[in-house]
């Protein structure tokens, strides 16, 4: 019988509902007569404690006192409960509440509570267009550390939190060495929080690592994975790696049976250089029709994670996983991820295979799901593709395909198909001209960026691209018309407020082609098609993405307003996305004509768990990526760039250096003249030399600062 009290808390913690005696008899291992009483005596002394309580229907639980422990306890069932998102400033918070509106709440409303706290909360009425509310209790303390700069004043050390949202200072306990803490001080640091903000705590905090100097560039992946709460790589839970050790690393005859055989069609992947873990595979053949036959293979995730099992739980906790340059948080162990479940070059591996028939309008005419199994014929990258579809001799790829011309065949019909299929969707309205703004930096054995390179889209990513969305497309198109529940990516309809401002934006720069009042995704693709050549393009495209809601996981289906689609879905990458695994599972069971595995209200409690890990996730690796471009302009003091201005505030000018997307600041106090902000035309006027900053204007500027901590650079003109 185990009869520990941390133990018997933390159980009690993770249940979403009070538990009964008998229960915890069964959970402890409390089976004889006289093990029952000795655990009830030890029962009623945390009651007595206050450690524990029991309600009215004598089932035992955390106590719902005002404040949440530091492990949490869960939401009840009763009121309104939500995450609180606070803004990066943290001046703001956001909470996507259970009643399904999302609140705006104040610091001075928000009872103490920190970003990604779980909370109850009560509506207070309205601020501007958003629905104000306060928050009641705190729920759940979801953010266990802090990582910041070792401060001190007078004989009080503290740690500076390098995220606002977690407040201002976290105080140290009285455990710490002083002769460590004296000459750390200014350095960074990551600790353990004791006790969170309150009315009568102040925060405290524990070191727990010594990381070093806020220059160095080891300290970086450190920083962004203890600042978003992620857990490190390859720290999985002892018992989600046992359950992995148990998988084997290699499939059997038995494995295979019932299961469409793909082993001798010619399948193959496509990925970036640095991948490992494949999800997908591709092969194609043209039709006596004159149609084409696309065959998209994903892994087969849901064959070794079965639902509800230790694997699935700390899929559904991660939601993805995060891609921090050169290192990987997976959602799933790497014997998974890496292994059994990647689409490795000739091993034969499970699959679920979607076979499309698309007619040349690139129009879906049939398709066929299948469980099957593929061997991969060769492991394919981007470049070397490229190289050989647009033709670059000699090359890799030339090399590569002169070998396997029947892989060659393959790859310009896939690029045949793929610019039709984009014509298609085109003209249905979709928003097609938009690039990501993601870049590249390869770095050196510590962590220094070398480099900033601009992604760039050419034929090979668009045509996966393009096979992806058919195939996410075609899934969700399944389950529209069924009245089962599901669960679809969806994308709103952007704010009028929002429009408005892009309007303005676009009216700075000059441009006076007139919008629409109510933009269709098509209005804003006609648009982005007449900025080819402008400098802004890239800015413009990102503001476009800032102008427009974020897509998110939702059982509801609204369509999805950047595709233009009316049903659409996570389905290809069940390695990487916790509601991609969901969906396998439930076009498996479609497929055998058997109930759905999951009922409205656990697909929403997904779809929402699954939204704020990709938004956690995104925020990780935005921020790793400025670190490093601050990194990258720090050992290189002496360089002058050439920007442009991106924006206009009060305080200054935002501007880019647009050859390698490094964002920055002019602020207003370094400029030789007292500038005065016209907002109507969104510039800044000298009052005595009358000289006029604009949106687009070109600058030729030297660094003037450099912030290690926040991931920000200044600027200063070139006199």
């Amino acid at each position: 019988m185990q009869k520990d009290k941390s133990a018997v808390l933390e159980h009690l913690r993770t249940q979403a509902v009070p538990l009964l005696l008998r229960e915890l008899y069964r959970v402890f291992g409390a089976n004889t007569k006289s093990e029952k009483a000795e655990f009830r005596a030890f029962i009623k002394r945390l009651e007595a404690e206050g450690a524990i309580e029991k309600n009215e229907t004598n089932r035992y639980r955390i106590p719902e006192d005002e404040e949440a422990s530091e492990s949490g306890e869960k939401a009840s069932s009763h009121g309104i409960a939500g995450l609180l998102d606070f803004s990066r400033n943290g001046h703001i918070a956001f909470c996507a509440a259970s009643d399904g509106i999302e609140y705006v709440i104040f610091p001075e409303d928000s009872k103490y509570a920190i970003h990604h706290d779980l909370v109850q909360i009560k509506p207070s009425g309205f601020y501007k267009d958003w629905r104000r509310a306060q928050v009641v209790k705190i729920l759940q303390r979801n953010q266990k550390d802090v990582v910041g700069i070792l401060a001190r004043e007078g004989q009080n050390y503290f740690i500076i939190p390098d995220d606002k949202r977690m407040g201002l200072r976290y105080y140290l306990t009285g455990a710490e060495k002083p002769d460590r803490l004296g000459s750390e001080l200014g350095s960074k640091v990551i600790a353990h929080i004791v006790s969170y903000p309150s009315k009568k705590k102040t925060p405290v905090a524990k070191i727990t690592h010594y990381l070093g100097s806020i220059e160095d560039p080891r300290v970086h992946l450190p920083t962004v994975i203890v600042k978003h709460g992620l857990p490190f790589p390859e720290d999985f839970p002892q018992g989600v790696m046992e359950e992995a050790k148990r998988i084997p690393d290699r499939i059997f005859p038995k494995d295979t049976k019932n299961r469409k055989d793909y082993r001798n069609q010619i399948v193959f992947t496509i990925d970036k250089e640095t991948a490992k873990d494949f999800d997908d595979a591709v092969g194609i053949e043209k039709l006596d029709n004159g149609h084409y036959l696309l065959g998209v293979h994903i892994a087969d995730v849901s064959a070794y994670v079965p639902m509800d099992s230790e694997l699935d739980r700390e899929a559904y906790r991660r939601g993805t996983s995060t891609y921090l340059l050169d290192t990987v948080v997976p959602m799933l162990p790497l014997a998974l991820s890496n292994g059994i479940c990647s689409l490795i070059e000739n091993r034969s591996r499970l699959t679920l295979s979607l076979e499309m028939e698309v007619d040349s309008n690139g129009r879906l005419v049939r398709y066929e799901c299948h469980e099957g199994v593929i061997k991969s014929k060769k492991r394919l990258t981007y470049t070397a593709v490229n190289d050989f579809l647009n033709g670059n001799t000699p090359s890799e790829g030339a090399k590569l395909f002169a070998k396997n011309p029947e892989i060659g065949q393959a790859l310009i019909l896939m690029d045949e198909l793929a610019k039709i299929l984009r014509e298609n969707r085109k003209s249905r309205g979709a928003i097609i001209e938009i690039e990501s703004g993601e870049v590249e930096i390869p770095l050196d054995e510590v962590g220094n960026a070398l480099d900033i390179l601009v992604k760039k889209r050419d034929r090979a990513e668009s045509f996966i691209e393009e096979f992806m969305l058919l195939a996410n497309e075609t899934v969700a198109s399944i389950f529209a018309d069924k009245p089962e529940a599901f669960i679809y990516r969806v994308h709103e309809r952007p704010d009028p407020e929002t429009l408005i401002q892009l309007k303005r934006y676009l009216l700075a720069l000059g441009v006076q082609k007139k919008l629409p009042k109510e933009m269709r995704s098509s209005d804003i693709q006609a648009y982005l098609e007449t900025l080819q050549d402008h400098p802004l393009k890239s800015s413009i495209q990102r503001l476009v993405i800032r102008s427009m809601k974020r897509a998110l996981y939702s059982e509801e289906n609204i369509g999805h307003y950047g595709l233009a689609s009316e049903n659409y879905t996570h389905f290809t990458a069940p390695i990487r996305r916790y509601p991609d695994l969901v969906v396998h599972r439930m076009l498996k069971r479609w497929m055998e004509h058997r109930p759905a595995p999951y009922n409205s209200e656990q697909l929403t409690k997904i779809a929402r768990q699954s939204s704020v890990r990709e938004r956690v996730s995104s925020e990780a690796e935005w921020d790793l990526v400025a670190l490093k471009k601050v990194n990258y302009v720090s050992r290189n003091l002496a360089e002058l760039y050439q920007v442009v201005v991106t924006n206009v505030a009060r305080f200054g000018l935002f501007v880019e250096v647009p050859e390698k997307l490094i964002p920055g600041l002019i602020p207003i106090s370094t400029l030789d003249d007292y500038f005065v902000f016209d907002e109507e035309r969104n510039i800044l006027v000298g009052e005595r030399t009358r000289k006029v900053y604009k949106i687009g204007d070109i600058l030729e500027v030297r660094v003037k600062g450099i912030d290690h901590v926040r991931g920000e650079i200044d600027f200063e003109l070139l006199k």
